[in-house]
Parts: C-alpha cells; sequence; structure tokens
C-alpha cells in the first residue's frame, strides 16, 4: 500500500496533572502507533474534546479543576463528544466503589495505576472496537431512517399523484346513472365501477395512512365510541359492498347493551372495515365470516372483536409477519386476492393508538384464520347530539362555481357534474387564472386545487383574501393533499374548507348546497 494512502494513525487524547505518570503513559500509546495529544486539567480535556474529537481519552480521575467524573458526564452528555470512548485511570481511589462511580458516570472502562503497557494498549482496542461497532451500528440506523423516510415519502407522493385520476373516474359514477340502467348488463357495469372505484379509494388511503401512522403524524379526533352501533355500521356496509357480491355469510354477533371506548370513530371505522375486506377477500365464494363483540373481563375490562372466517388460512411461520409492512402469507398464484400488504400494518398502528393490541390466530392453510382486537373500556358516556336546527342553512338554486384545477379530466367531470345539478360552471387551468377568474366573475364558490402550477392553492387563497375585500367566495381546497399539517396550512391560507380527493358526490352536493335526487 502507498504510503500517503494509508489511514491516519488514531487520535488519543491523554489527560493527567501528574507530568511523569502522563510521560508514560504518553509513551506507552505512541510506541503502540497511537496519535497522542496531552491534557493538563479537566478544562483542557473537555476545550480540546471539543476542537479535535478524539477517538479515545485517557482520563485521570483525579484532576486539579474538573474532576474526572464531572469531565466524563460533560463528554457524554454532549451530543457532539458523547461518542469518544472513555478509559478513567486513577492511582489513589482504586477501591470497587471508585469504579462503580466510574462506570457510572459513563466511562466505558477503568484501569488503576500502576498498569503495564500490554494492559493499557489491550484495554485501549477493546474500546477502540467498541467504538467501531457502534459508529457501524449509528450509520446502519442513520441509512435505515434516511431509508425510512424515503419510502414513506414516496407513499404519500404515490397516494397523491393516485388521487387525481381516482378523482375523475369518482365523478364519473353519478354521471352514468343519470338515467336508469338500460338492461342488466349496464346495471352490473356500473356496479363494478362503483365498487371498484370504493377499492381503489380504500387502497389509496391506506397508502397514505400507514405513511401517517408510521410517523406519527395521525391526530386522532377522540370521543366516546359505542363498539355495538359501530360494528352494525361497518358489517352492514361490507355486506352491501363485499361478501353479498362474493355470495358470502357475514354474521354478526354483539351484545345486548353498549360496549363504550374511547376512539376516534372514523379511524375505529376503518380498522374494523379493512379486517372484514381481509377476511372477503381471502375466502372463497359461498364461505362464512364471522365478526362477534365480546367483553373480557379481567383486572381491566376490555372489548374483544373478533372476525373470523373459513379462507384460506395462514402458514405457522407467517403468523409473526403479516401485520409488518407490505407483508402477505405465501399462497399459489392461481390463488392470490392481491392487495398492497399494508392493511393489516394500518390496522396494528390504529389499534396501537387506542391503546389496543391485534393477534392473529389460524391452525394452518386451509383452515380459516382469526384476527382479534383488543380495546380498553371506558366508563365515560357520550356527548349529547346537538340540538336539530343548529346545523348550518343551506343556499338553494343556482350557484356561480368556479373550478380552478389542472388535471383536464377530473376538470371537465367535476364541471359536468355541477352543470347537471344546475350550476353556473366556468374553469381554470392554474393559480392566476383562477386568480383572475375570481376577480372578474365573482363565483359564489370556488373549488380549488392545491398543487396547480403559475401559483398553488395556497398563494391563491391568500391573494384571494387579502384582495376580494372580504367578499371572496367560498374557497373548497379539493386536493390530493391530506396531511394534517396540510389541511392547517390551507385553513390558513384562507380557505374556508379543506377537502381530500376523491370527494364524494353527496358531500360534495351537501356542501355547495344542493341536494341529489
Amino acid at each position: 500500500m502507498n504510503p500517503s494512502s494509508a489511514p491516519p494513525p488514531t487520535l488519543v487524547l491523554n489527560v493527567n496533572d501528574h507530568d511523569a505518570v502522563r510521560y508514560v503513559t504518553s509513551r506507552m500509546l505512541d510506541r503502540a502507533g497511537y496519535e497522542v495529544v496531552d491534557a493538563t486539567s479537566g478544562r483542557e480535556a473537555l476545550d480540546l474534546a471539543e476542537k479535535l474529537r478524539p477517538r479515545l481519552m485517557v482520563l485521570d480521575i483525579k484532576l486539579p479543576d474538573i474532576g474526572g467524573l464531572d469531565v466524563c458526564r460533560q463528554i457524554k452528555t454532549n451530543p457532539d463528544t458523547r461518542s469518544i470512548k472513555i478509559l478513567h485511570t486513577s492511582a489513589v481511589f482504586v477501591a470497587p466503589e471508585a469504579k462503580v462511580r466510574s462506570l457510572n458516570s459513563g466511562a466505558d472502562s477503568y484501569l488503576s495505576h500502576p498498569y503495564e503497557q500490554e494492559e493499557l494498549i489491550a484495554t485501549v482496542r477493546s474500546l477502540l472496537r467498541l467504538s467501531d461497532v457502534e459508529q457501524n451500528l449509528r450509520d446502519t440506523a442513520a441509512q435505515l431512517t434516511q431509508a425510512n423516510q424515503r419510502t414513506h415519502e414516496f407513499l404519500a407522493m404515490l397516494a397523491h399523484e393516485l388521487r387525481n385520476p381516482l378523482s375523475a373516474i369518482a365523478t364519473c359514477t353519478p354521471l352514468l346513472e343519470r338515467k336508469p340502467p338500460r338492461d342488466d348488463v349496464e346495471k352490473s357495469v356500473w356496479q363494478i365501477l362503483r365498487r371498484q372505484t370504493d377499492n381503489l379509494r380504500r387502497l389509496v388511503e391506506d397508502l397514505l395512512d400507514t405513511a401517517r401512522v408510521t410517523q406519527g403524524k395521525i391526530e386522532p379526533k377522540w370521543e366516546i365510541v359505542d363498539l355495538v352501533a359501530l360494528l352494525g355500521r361497518v358489517v352492514e356496509g361490507a355486506r352491501r359492498s363485499l361478501t353479498e357480491a362474493r355470495h358470502q355469510t357475514l354474521r354478526l354477533h354483539l351484545p345486548d347493551e353498549p360496549v363504550l371506548v374511547r376512539g376516534d370513530s372514523l379511524r375505529l371505522e376503518q380498522v374494523f372495515s379493512n379486517l372484514l375486506d381481509n377476511a372477503s377477500k381471502y375466502t372463497e365464494s359461498g364461505g362464512q365470516i364471522d365478526a362477534r363483540l365480546q367483553i373480557a373481563d379481567g383486572n381491566a375490562r376490555r372489548a374483544r372483536v373478533t372476525v373470523t372466517d373459513t379462507g384460506i388460512g395462514i402458514p405457522p411461520e407467517a403468523l409473526g409477519t403479516i401485520f409488518n409492512l407490505f407483508s402477505q402469507a405465501e399462497v399459489p398464484l392461481s390463488r392470490s386476492r392481491g392487495g398492497l400488504g399494508i392493511g393489516l400494518t394500518l390496522v396494528r398502528s390504529l389499534v396501537e393508538l387506542h391503546g389496543g393490541t391485534v393477534s392473529a390466530h389460524s391452525e394452518g392453510v386451509g383452515k380459516g384464520c382469526e384476527i382479534e382486537v383488543s380495546l380498553p373500556i371506558t366508563d365515560a358516556q357520550p356527548l349529547p347530539p346537538p340540538q336539530s336546527g343548529q346545523s348550518e342553512a343551506r343556499s338553494k338554486g343556482q350557484l356561480k362555481v368556479l373550478v380552478v384545477e389542472d388535471n383536464l379530466d377530473a376538470q371537465n367531470m367535476l364541471r359536468l357534474l355541477l352543470e347537471m345539478w344546475g350550476h353556473e360552471v366556468s374553469v381554470a387551468s392554474d393559480g392566476a387564472a383562477g386568480i383572475n377568474a375570481i376577480k372578474e366573475q365573482r363565483p359564489d364558490i370556488a373549488l380549488v386545487d392545491i398543487g396547480l402550477p403559475v401559483a398553488d392553492g395556497y398563494e391563491l387563497a391568500q391573494r384571494v383574501t387579502a384582495e376580494t375585500n372580504g367578499k371572496k367566495p367560498l374557497l373548497i381546497a379539493l386536493t390530493g393533499y391530506g396531511a394534517p399539517e396540510q389541511r392547517t396550512r390551507a385553513l390558513e391560507s384562507g380557505f374556508d374548507l379543506h377537502l381530500v380527493k376523491p370527494v364524494e358526490p353527496e358531500q360534495l352536493a351537501r356542501l355547495i348546497g344542493q341536494e341529489r335526487e
């Protein structure tokens, strides 16, 4: 090897106020091939550690200013120097309790004077090997963190990019259903289009929610939830959208009394909808699915929800991994049910967010599966429903609506839907054109995408709010960006409402004051 390309010698800081002892130790380290820098006080040791960042410090405990124990604590609590390995030495404090105090202060090892060169160098080499292992672990952890961040950013961007075409597809359905189907074939096509659009919507939401939950960005809306009522709604929806079409039997078993938990009703519905969807997906036509709610008594009362199916089952070796991201049990290709392998990951994350646990049980391939969710029961009571008449009054009749959307298919479908409801609709394809249209046309409502060219939706809302003298239209963000921080930013920019694509036509109709027939 070319000497000029050899790595530099390892830097060791030798701290001792006794000149003879410091000299001998430095000579031992120098003969072993280490680069040695001397220090005679605790303050000098701290300054040199900050400036030079040595790999290792041989630190005497008894120093004239700051004791070696305090120096060690400061080194180890400083993020910039905590990786320095510290070898405490002492010719005075040699009792076992002194070694205990040394190690408790953060030191990595301890030697008592006098020590032989072999003992010192062997200890130094051992600490440096440990330092190498720790550095490798830190590097690996940083790489994994970076890769994990990139994965979640990709998932969030993918979900956003999928929402624009999905929004256009979802808007087509009510336009196609303006007239009754001409025959059973057309009726079947409409049903398939609506059902598969809902499936795509769920996959997209699972993608984005998985990215949010695993990064701790989900902000639950806590309330007191009756699991009896919630499971009734979820199962009825699953019957209509899943099991009836697959000719499966879905049975629900509920206690007679309400079972109350503290949770986010939307997220809990998402949990049990995912479990029923998963059970139906992996159960053959004619199979059976049972959803059961029971109260498990113990030290703390808990609600126990099980979803049991007669489907293809889970191999024993897969039971421990099915809740991992992108994990799917191996099944023959001819029986593959598809999916992204994120549904159960999302279920586990949301259940744990509610202080619960989830587990899977199966006797093996071909013997069905049972997923159990356990949630803590609360004694708190739900808030009474709001008094009738408190909902906002909705405007009637024709409205002037501006659609600001750069995806032309989504723009066109939304325009056709609004015109079908009898509104006067204009469009703009970028933020600057949207701002001009609002100023010139004075629409009642503006449906605005966030990711617009020229000027984005945030800038549009800010400028319209500032430049219309309090006479701005109802600004509704209709966007693929649905993270809580993005919603907050939209509202702070001047939007009145924030809707995530694809929005249900019924929801949009209610917001703009047009009930669909």
